[in-house]
């Protein structure tokens, strides 16, 4: 995608660090000086003598950039003060105010849609941007930025669950250019968006049929062998089908013993098991795990191991090691008679 953007005759320090140089017109603003903001106090209980609401909740935020009329939004009551505070206008942002992850705080939704009966829920603040200085559309983009985020991250005060206290989000520092300039950036970005999400569903879609072509190939090697011109007789197996007439077919049972060897010391390298990896070393995962206190009596798995994640087996949790190693004391562990 080719960006073809003009230069900015003249430019200057914005005086914060993550932001660097803006164009020598753009502004640096505070939140308290560019947004009215409101805290949401709306729950989802249902409350006698209030009115009943559409609430705009945490998920509808948090899986949304654009908050519209196809979301379903939960049913909820709300006191007459709550709806008329809390009512969601048409270029209003919200964001995420408290989470479970200091990096799921202060995601954005643009509103895009609004009726007399939907208010925003709690663990949610409306920014209503101010007129005349930003606009509603710009305000997510600007909010989407690393940099921005940033701030609602180092500013989120928790240690099991994080929140952001009302000041915080008042000091988050934007930069404001011209209203112009502002619709002028969220074109852009639009155009830009709309491009790069047409990309990824193309791709996605190509993955898809890769991986059918993948099973495809799969079903007919292993039950069809490789000659293509080969005699078949019937399995008796439904699932199975046609199998080449020199083929038996027997229970596992008969080729694969269950191995339950548990380790003594827990010391062995940690193997885990997915659809994605087949067996692997839990090391190499670039991913957050718990890890247990001690691995003393966990399974031993040894090269050439069958080991299947039980919990998962039925999208493919499976694999071959290729090391010897220890997994789980939930996962199964078999080998070849003839090993």
């Amino acid at each position: 995608m080719s960006l073809r953007l003009k230069q900015y005759p003249a430019m200057k320090d914005s005086g914060v660090p993550w932001l660097g140089e803006v164009p020598v017109h753009w502004g640096i603003r505070r939140q308290r000086n560019a947004v009215q903001m409101f805290v949401s106090t709306v729950d989802k209980h249902v409350a006698e003598g209030e009115a009943t609401v559409r609430l705009c909740n945490y998920v509808d935020v948090y899986k949304n950039d654009r908050i519209t009329g196809g979301i379903s939004f939960m049913r909820a009551t709300a006191s007459a003060e709550e709806i008329e505070r809390f009512r969601l206008r048409v270029g209003d942002v919200i964001i995420t105010k408290d989470s479970e992850a200091w990096n799921d705080i202060g995601v954005p939704a643009l509103v895009e849609y609004t009726a007399p009966d939907l208010v925003c829920g709690y663990h949610l603040a409306i920014l209503r941007p101010h007129d005349g200085i930003l606009l509603g559309s710009y305000l997510l983009r600007a909010l989407q930025c690393q940099g921005v985020a940033f701030q609602f991250h180092v500013s989120a005060n928790g240690v099991t669950r994080y929140g952001l206290s009302h000041d915080a989000i008042k000091s988050v520092l934007i930069p404001v250019p011209p209203l112009v300039e502002q619709a002028a950036i969220v074109r852009f970005l639009d155009r830009a968006d709309r491009r790069i999400r047409r990309f990824i569903a193309i791709e996605r879609r190509l993955i898809e049929l890769l991986n059918e072509q993948k099973q495809a190939i799969i079903q007919q090697a292993v039950t069809r062998g490789l000659d293509p011109n080969v005699c078949l007789k019937p399995s008796g197996i439904g699932w199975l089908g046609s199998v080449p007439v020199d083929w038996v077919t027997k229970p596992a049972k008969y080729f694969l013993r269950e191995i339950d060897e548990r380790s003594s010391t827990g010391t062995e390298e940690l193997l885990s098991v997915s659809h994605i990896t087949g067996v692997s070393p839990r090391s190499q995962k670039n991913v957050t795990m718990f890890m247990a206190e001690s691995y003393i009596g966990h399974k031993i798995c040894c090269s050439g191991d069958l080991v299947i994640n039980t919990m998962w087996a039925w999208m493919g949790a499976l694999g071959v090691s290729k090391q010897t190693g220890i997994v789980s004391p939930s996962y199964a562990v078999y080998r070849p008679y003839f090993a």
